[in-house]
This record gives C-alpha cells, sequence and structure tokens, in this order.
C-alpha cells in the first residue's frame, strides 16, 4: 500500500521548520496517479495545494485505497498545473484546445497568476492564439517591451489565431470509429441478456480532425499532446453510445462510407445447452470532402 506521510517516510525538515508530510508525495487526481516534491506542491502560497500541504496534516486528507491523496479533479490537465508549480512557467503545446478548462483548473486551485495568464486576450470566440504556447519568459518580454514592439507582436499573434488548426473546421479527411461489444443469446434464441454491450469506442484518424468533430468528450490520455496534423489510433470517447458519436460525426459534416465486422462465438461452460457468448470488433469509416 502506498502511504504518503509520516507513516512512510517520517518528516520533512527543512529549514528551520518540520512537516508532517514525507519529501516525496503520491497523488490520485482522478484516477492518474502522480508523484512529486512536497515543496512542489507549496510552491504557490495562499494555494490550494499550499493550504492542504502546510496547513493541514496528513490525516485531515482524503485517501485513496492505496493511500495516495486523493483529488477529484480533471487527472490529464493536472499534468500542467504540476508543471506550472515546479518552476512557475507556462508551457503549453503549440495546439492546446483545452486553455479554457485549464483556466477553471487554474481557478479552483487558487493559482491567480496562471489563471490570469490563461485568461482570453485576443480572440473573442475563445480560440487560441499562439501566445498562450510561449514560455512565460517571452510573456513577460512581451509585456515589458515598447509599445510599438507590443503591438506588432499583438498583430502576429491575431494572424495566428487566423491561422490555428481549430478554426479550420472544414478540412477534409477520414475518421474510423470502432468498439468491441459482447452480448448473449439464451437456450431458447429469444433472450437477448447484454445486447451489444460496448466497452469503449476508439477513434483512429488525424489529431486536428478528431478533437474537432469529438471535442470534450475525446479522452486523449494514451496519446497526449499529440500534434494536430500526425495521425493516431489511441483515441477513445468518454461515453459508449454509437449513435452519439455517429451524430457528432454527422454535425460536423461527415457520412459513413465503409464499415467492417468479426465475431467469435463461445459457450459460458462446456454444456453446450447453456447460453452463448457472441464477441464481435466492428470499424465503421467517415469521410468528409
Amino acid at each position: 500500500m502506498a502511504l504518503a506521510d509520516t507513516e512512510r517516510g517520517g518528516s520533512n525538515c527543512g529549514g528551520d521548520s518540520c512537516s508532517p508530510f514525507s519529501e516525496i508525495i503520491e497523488l490520485n487526481v482522478g484516477g492518474q496517479v502522480y508523484v512529486t516534491r512536497h515543496k512542489t506542491l507549496i510552491a504557490v502560497p495562499d494555494s490550494l495545494l499550499w493550504n492542504m500541504f502546510s496547513k493541514k496534516s496528513p490525516k485531515e486528507l482524503a485517501r485513496d485505497s492505496k493511500g495516495r491523496f486523493f483529488l477529484d479533479r480533471d487527472g490529464f490537465l493536472f499534468r500542467y498545473i504540476l508543471d506550472y508549480l515546479r518552476d512557475l512557467n507556462l508551457v503549453l503545446p503549440d495546439y492546446f484546445p483545452e486553455k479554457s478548462r485549464l483556466q477553471r483548473e487554474a481557478d479552483f486551485f487558487q493559482l491567480r497568476d496562471l489563471a490570469k495568464r490563461l485568461s482570453p486576450r485576443v480572440s473573442k470566440d475563445n480560440s487560441i492564439s499562439e501566445e498562450i504556447s510561449q514560455s512565460d519568459t517571452e510573456e513577460g518580454a512581451l509585456q515589458c517591451g515598447s509599445s510599438g514592439v507590443v503591438e506588432t507582436l499583438r498583430t502576429m499573434s491575431v494572424s495566428g489565431a487566423v491561422r490555428s488548426p481549430s478554426l479550420d473546421s472544414r478540412k477534409s479527411g477520414y475518421i474510423t470509429v470502432g468498439y468491441r461489444g459482447s452480448y448473449t443469446i439464451g437456450r431458447d434464441i429469444q433472450t437477448d441478456a447484454k445486447f451489444r454491450r460496448v466497452a469503449r469506442i476508439t477513434v483512429c484518424g488525424k489529431t486536428s480532425l478528431a478533437k474537432e468533430v469529438f471535442g470534450d468528450t475525446l479522452n486523449e490520455s494514451r496519446d497526449p499532446d499529440r500534434p494536430p496534423e500526425r495521425y493516431t489510433s489511441r483515441y477513445y470517447l468518454k461515453y459508449n453510445f454509437l449513435e452519439q458519436a455517429f451524430d457528432k460525426l454527422t454535425e460536423a459534416g461527415f457520412h459513413m462510407v465503409a464499415c467492417s465486422s468479426t465475431g467469435t462465438c463461445a459457450y459460458t461452460s462446456n454444456d453446450p445447452n447453456e447460453d452463448k457468448i457472441w464477441t464481435s470488433y466492428t470499424e465503421y469509416v467517415f469521410c468528409r470532402e
């Protein structure tokens, strides 16, 4: 069992004070596990994490079943919160459609400076300009420059926003949606115990197209920070209703051009009179011209 306080590594002493937390902290954030230093979590005074890990004792904080400190927040976006706490710099990928959600996380963790840097500046339609993808050092230079230089850079930022892949919403291409399902047929051939039980809907295709079509319903945790012009087969959806995926594709101008399926049958026991379990893998290919 993972223990992240004095039960595991003793108190953490530095300078004139000792903390009841160990130097290395294990976190479970929305199901994602992070390991970091105690000093990283308290890097920003008066933030939520600073209050949790400097003003409270380990016994006051929620734990998961393995003893890790638990936070019921977005586990994927927390990686950027943690990166910011390490050196107080903000560096995002070139194509980052989760800016507004990350700003919400920054507000929740009471990281005021980070939330301010993530707030919209140029675009009124919440599109992402190239400016937020730069480090804080470059951002500081922008703010400290002469008025002429600032205006020039702002103009460049607006131009970059116009060329952003997120705005090129009618790009042609293919998206393949696949799922592995199972269902049970009873002995009388009439009982349908678990019809089309879908475990997970996968999405294959160009990253920019997948993000455009499915937006926040796309789970990117298996292939994060994928460039917009690269292809992936590791995305999947946060729901398991095929019709919902089809509706999203139709609304984005896609239409189905092909599909294929394979299936196998097995008995639940050696008795041939028992229920049959069918498993299948199906793919649907959608195109937008």
